[in-house]
Protein backbone atom coordinates (compact mmCIF):
# COMPACT_ATOMS: atom_id res chain seq x y z
CA UNK A 1 0.00 0.00 0.00
CA UNK A 2 1.38 3.40 -1.03
CA UNK A 3 0.23 5.94 1.59
CA UNK A 4 2.26 9.02 0.63
CA UNK A 5 4.42 10.36 -2.17
CA UNK A 6 7.17 12.96 -1.86
CA UNK A 7 9.08 14.04 -4.92
CA UNK A 8 9.13 16.52 -7.81
CA UNK A 9 6.13 17.43 -9.91
CA UNK A 10 6.70 16.10 -13.41
CA UNK A 11 3.47 17.15 -15.15
CA UNK A 12 -0.26 17.57 -14.65
CA UNK A 13 -3.45 17.12 -16.67
CA UNK A 14 -7.14 17.75 -16.26
CA UNK A 15 -7.53 15.25 -13.42
CA UNK A 16 -4.08 13.74 -12.91
CA UNK A 17 -0.49 14.45 -11.98
CA UNK A 18 2.80 12.60 -12.33
CA UNK A 19 5.14 12.78 -9.34
CA UNK A 20 8.80 11.88 -9.91
CA UNK A 21 10.10 10.03 -6.85
CA UNK A 22 13.77 9.20 -7.33
CA UNK A 23 13.37 8.68 -11.07
CA UNK A 24 10.11 6.72 -10.85
CA UNK A 25 7.03 8.57 -12.09
CA UNK A 26 3.82 7.87 -10.19
CA UNK A 27 0.56 8.69 -11.99
CA UNK A 28 -2.07 9.88 -9.51
CA UNK A 29 -5.67 10.95 -10.06
CA UNK A 30 -6.56 14.05 -8.08
CA UNK A 31 -9.22 16.69 -7.53
CA UNK A 32 -8.92 20.07 -9.22
CA UNK A 33 -8.47 21.58 -5.76
CA UNK A 34 -5.39 19.43 -5.08
CA UNK A 35 -3.96 19.98 -8.56
CA UNK A 36 -4.12 23.76 -8.10
CA UNK A 37 -1.98 23.45 -4.97
CA UNK A 38 0.83 21.48 -6.62
CA UNK A 39 2.53 24.37 -8.36
CA UNK A 40 4.64 23.96 -11.48
CA UNK A 41 6.74 21.23 -13.05
CA UNK A 42 9.92 20.72 -11.05
CA UNK A 43 8.42 21.93 -7.77
CA UNK A 44 8.74 19.66 -4.72
CA UNK A 45 5.39 18.13 -3.77
CA UNK A 46 3.94 15.84 -1.12
CA UNK A 47 0.71 13.93 -1.70
CA UNK A 48 -1.23 11.68 0.62
CA UNK A 49 -2.51 8.76 -1.40
CA UNK A 50 -5.09 6.02 -1.56
CA UNK A 51 -4.41 3.01 -3.76
CA UNK A 52 -7.18 0.92 -5.31
CA UNK A 53 -6.33 -2.54 -6.62
CA UNK A 54 -8.66 -4.61 -8.77
CA UNK A 55 -8.21 -7.69 -10.94
CA UNK A 56 -7.29 -5.70 -14.03
CA UNK A 57 -5.62 -2.52 -12.75
CA UNK A 58 -4.10 -0.51 -9.95
CA UNK A 59 -5.03 3.14 -9.48
CA UNK A 60 -3.46 5.75 -7.22
CA UNK A 61 -5.36 8.79 -5.94
CA UNK A 62 -3.53 11.81 -4.54
CA UNK A 63 -4.63 14.43 -2.01
CA UNK A 64 -3.16 17.68 -0.75
CA UNK A 65 -3.88 16.75 2.88
CA UNK A 66 -5.14 13.87 4.99
CA UNK A 67 -8.51 15.55 5.54
CA UNK A 68 -9.27 15.45 1.82
CA UNK A 69 -8.15 11.82 1.62
CA UNK A 70 -10.41 10.91 4.54
CA UNK A 71 -13.34 12.62 2.83
CA UNK A 72 -12.60 10.69 -0.38
CA UNK A 73 -12.74 7.43 1.54
CA UNK A 74 -15.95 8.49 3.29
CA UNK A 75 -17.68 9.62 0.10
CA UNK A 76 -16.92 6.36 -1.71
CA UNK A 77 -18.79 4.40 0.98
CA UNK A 78 -22.02 5.86 -0.42
CA UNK A 79 -23.73 3.72 -3.05
CA UNK A 80 -23.40 5.39 -6.43
CA UNK A 81 -20.34 7.43 -5.49
CA UNK A 82 -17.29 6.05 -7.24
CA UNK A 83 -13.81 7.52 -7.33
CA UNK A 84 -14.62 9.93 -10.17
CA UNK A 85 -17.71 11.39 -8.48
CA UNK A 86 -15.86 11.66 -5.16
CA UNK A 87 -13.07 13.63 -6.84
CA UNK A 88 -15.67 15.82 -8.55
CA UNK A 89 -17.21 16.60 -5.16
CA UNK A 90 -13.79 17.43 -3.72
CA UNK A 91 -13.12 19.65 -6.73
CA UNK A 92 -16.36 21.58 -6.26
CA UNK A 93 -16.35 21.80 -2.44
CA UNK A 94 -13.59 21.96 0.15
CA UNK A 95 -13.63 19.50 3.05
CA UNK A 96 -15.09 22.20 5.34
CA UNK A 97 -17.74 23.10 2.78
CA UNK A 98 -18.70 19.44 2.49
CA UNK A 99 -19.02 19.21 6.27
CA UNK A 100 -21.27 22.27 6.37
CA UNK A 101 -23.35 21.16 3.39
CA UNK A 102 -24.05 17.75 4.92
CA UNK A 103 -24.70 19.21 8.37
CA UNK A 104 -27.15 21.66 6.78
CA UNK A 105 -28.60 18.92 4.54
CA UNK A 106 -27.98 21.29 1.62
CA UNK A 107 -28.43 19.05 -1.43
CA UNK A 108 -28.13 22.03 -3.79
CA UNK A 109 -24.53 22.60 -2.70
CA UNK A 110 -23.68 18.95 -3.37
CA UNK A 111 -25.22 19.19 -6.83
CA UNK A 112 -22.49 21.67 -7.82
CA UNK A 113 -20.27 18.65 -8.51
CA UNK A 114 -20.37 17.04 -11.95
CA UNK A 115 -22.22 13.75 -11.87
CA UNK A 116 -24.21 14.54 -8.73
CA UNK A 117 -27.94 14.94 -9.29
CA UNK A 118 -30.70 15.55 -6.73
CA UNK A 119 -31.24 11.85 -6.01
CA UNK A 120 -27.56 11.12 -5.37
CA UNK A 121 -27.12 14.36 -3.40
CA UNK A 122 -30.00 13.32 -1.15
CA UNK A 123 -28.40 9.90 -0.59
CA UNK A 124 -25.01 11.44 0.24
CA UNK A 125 -26.53 13.93 2.68
CA UNK A 126 -28.70 11.30 4.35
CA UNK A 127 -26.09 8.53 4.65
CA UNK A 128 -23.24 10.77 5.84
CA UNK A 129 -25.16 13.04 8.22
CA UNK A 130 -24.53 10.81 11.24
CA UNK A 131 -21.20 9.43 10.05
CA UNK A 132 -19.31 12.71 9.79
CA UNK A 133 -19.05 13.12 13.57
CA UNK A 134 -18.30 9.44 14.21
CA UNK A 135 -15.40 9.44 11.77
CA UNK A 136 -13.92 12.73 12.88
CA UNK A 137 -15.51 15.09 10.35
CA UNK A 138 -17.81 16.66 12.89
CA UNK A 139 -18.18 20.24 14.05
CA UNK A 140 -15.04 22.33 14.00
CA UNK A 141 -14.21 23.59 17.48
CA UNK A 142 -14.51 27.35 17.90
CA UNK A 143 -10.82 27.98 18.80
CA UNK A 144 -9.46 25.87 15.96
CA UNK A 145 -11.77 27.45 13.41
CA UNK A 146 -10.98 30.93 14.64
CA UNK A 147 -7.25 30.26 14.25
CA UNK A 148 -7.85 29.44 10.57
CA UNK A 149 -10.20 32.37 10.04
CA UNK A 150 -13.11 30.00 9.43
CA UNK A 151 -16.62 29.97 10.85
CA UNK A 152 -16.87 27.29 13.56
CA UNK A 153 -19.79 24.89 13.25
CA UNK A 154 -21.98 25.02 16.32
CA UNK A 155 -23.56 21.92 17.76
CA UNK A 156 -27.09 21.74 16.37
CA UNK A 157 -29.97 22.61 18.69
CA UNK A 158 -33.74 22.46 18.22
CA UNK A 159 -33.94 26.26 18.27
CA UNK A 160 -31.17 26.55 15.70
CA UNK A 161 -32.85 24.02 13.41
CA UNK A 162 -36.15 25.90 13.69
CA UNK A 163 -34.41 29.20 12.94
CA UNK A 164 -32.74 27.73 9.85
CA UNK A 165 -36.10 26.42 8.61
CA UNK A 166 -37.68 29.83 9.16
CA UNK A 167 -34.97 31.60 7.18
CA UNK A 168 -35.27 29.06 4.36
CA UNK A 169 -39.03 29.72 4.28
CA UNK A 170 -38.20 33.42 3.89
CA UNK A 171 -36.33 32.62 0.69
CA UNK A 172 -32.72 32.18 1.80
CA UNK A 173 -30.68 29.20 0.61
CA UNK A 174 -30.33 26.48 3.23
CA UNK A 175 -26.54 26.71 3.41
CA UNK A 176 -26.71 30.51 3.79
CA UNK A 177 -29.30 30.18 6.56
CA UNK A 178 -27.33 27.42 8.29
CA UNK A 179 -24.12 29.46 8.21
CA UNK A 180 -25.82 32.62 9.50
CA UNK A 181 -27.56 30.81 12.37
CA UNK A 182 -24.32 29.03 13.18
CA UNK A 183 -22.52 32.37 13.55
CA UNK A 184 -25.34 33.72 15.71
CA UNK A 185 -25.36 30.66 17.99
CA UNK A 186 -21.64 31.12 18.57
CA UNK A 187 -22.29 34.72 19.58
CA UNK A 188 -25.52 34.38 21.60
CA UNK A 189 -24.99 30.93 23.06
CA UNK A 190 -27.07 27.75 23.06
CA UNK A 191 -29.73 29.33 25.30
CA UNK A 192 -30.87 31.78 22.60
CA UNK A 193 -34.52 31.47 21.62
CA UNK A 194 -35.79 30.81 18.10
CA UNK A 195 -36.94 34.42 17.81
CA UNK A 196 -33.53 35.70 18.89
CA UNK A 197 -31.79 33.47 16.35
CA UNK A 198 -34.09 34.45 13.50
CA UNK A 199 -33.74 38.17 14.24
CA UNK A 200 -29.95 37.99 14.58
CA UNK A 201 -29.73 35.63 11.58
CA UNK A 202 -31.56 38.11 9.36
CA UNK A 203 -29.16 40.83 10.47
CA UNK A 204 -26.21 38.54 9.70
CA UNK A 205 -27.57 37.77 6.22
CA UNK A 206 -28.12 41.44 5.43
CA UNK A 207 -24.48 42.39 6.03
Amino acid sequence: MIAKLRGLLDSTGLDWAIVDCGGVGYLVSASARTLRKLGHAGDPVTLFTDMWVSEDKMQLFGFADQHERDWFRMLTTVQGVGAKVALNLLSALSADQLTNAIAAQDKTALCQADGVGPKLANRIASELKDKVAVFGFGPVSAPAAADKGETPVAAPTSAAADAVSALVNLGYKRLEAFTAVNVVVQRLGAEATVSDLIRAGLKELSQ
